[in-house]
């Protein structure tokens, strides 16, 4: 096991987070934004030094990552297990109208790590999935990986991977477009993973 630090990094605006759409399983596409908040964290990431990086499957994950492994030279990866919470048929629609359509539901959602939006997937599963590329990764040679993922991901791995009760998921805030999560090992803590930075990030 040579895994010491991830770095869990959100992709930049889209279309729809420029609308107020949620995305899950969409493809949605960066906007103009998106691709300048990309280009500004490269600086920032590149002093993580990492190995890798792997990303989700996703448009708008993997044009955010290719950014910063076309100006570093980074190799990358694309994982699909790194997407986005299956949000099933609440994909397209703004929180507004979901909350017309189930009025109630999404604050359920907010707060049960437990629950899921009719037809899509838990933060649990979400985070199970995740956790599995982790696992891979502990069998490779990589001390640092940058994973470039999404907001939801990010905050469900995190809580699986500090070991918080899954009652407390829902108390991590959301994570910012480009912005990043470091959580780090040391064998003196039993190669426990611990929360470095949380929502970090770069503004211009």
């Amino acid at each position: 096991m040579t895994l010491r630090r991830l770095v869990l990094w959100r992709h930049g605006e889209t279309d729809y987070n420029a609308e107020s759409r949620m995305q899950g399983h969409l493809d949605s596409a960066l906007t103009e934004v998106g691709w300048n908040q990309a280009r500004f964290a490269v600086p920032a990431l590149a002093r993580f030094s990492p190995d890798l990086v792997v990303a989700s499957d996703l448009r708008r994950a993997t044009d955010t990552a290719t950014v910063f492994v076309n100006a570093t030279g980074v190799p990358l990866r694309i994982d699909k297990r790194l997407r986005e919470t299956n949000l099933g048929e609440w994909q397209g629609f703004t929180g507004a109208e979901v909350d017309e359509m189930s009025p109630g539901s999404r604050i359920v959602w907010q707060n049960d790590a437990t629950w899921a939006p009719p037809g899509g997937e838990t933060r649990i599963e979400v985070a199970a999935r995740a956790a599995e590329v982790v696992a891979d990764l502990d069998e490779g040679d990589e001390e640092t990986v940058i994973l470039g993922t999404h907001g939801g991901l990010i905050t469900a791995l995190t809580g699986r991977l500090l070991g918080l009760p899954v009652e407390n998921w829902p108390l991590l805030g959301g994570i910012g477009n480009c912005h990043w999560t470091v959580l780090a090992r040391r064998a003196s803590t039993g190669l426990a993973w611990r929360l470095i930075a949380y929502n970090a990030g770069i503004t211009g």
